[in-house]
């Protein structure tokens, strides 16, 4: 029977060795970035708010519109 069949160690690649400040979470390098990357999604979840508002209203603006003129076509035919 073979023993090393059941033996997974390694498996699933190689880790970065960390270094002390890193496992305590006070270290600049990879903190640091986590905190870039979030307030990179923050910005981007910022925008597309503001792109589905923009279009919110823009679609609001085009159906209010839209019903004036539906309203003075009517008022029109009606007069003559």
């Amino acid at each position: 029977m073979a023993k090393g069949r059941n033996n997974l160690l390694g498996v699933g690649g190689q880790r970065k060795k960390l270094s002390r400040a890193e496992q305590h979470g006070t270290a600049q390098g990879r903190a640091s970035g986590g905190r870039q990357a979030g307030d990179r999604k923050q910005d981007l979840l910022k925008k597309m708010r503001e792109r589905s508002t923009q279009r919110q209203e823009a679609a609001e603006q085009q159906a209010d519109e839209q019903q004036a003129d539906e309203q003075q076509a009517g008022g029109q035919e009606s007069a003559e």
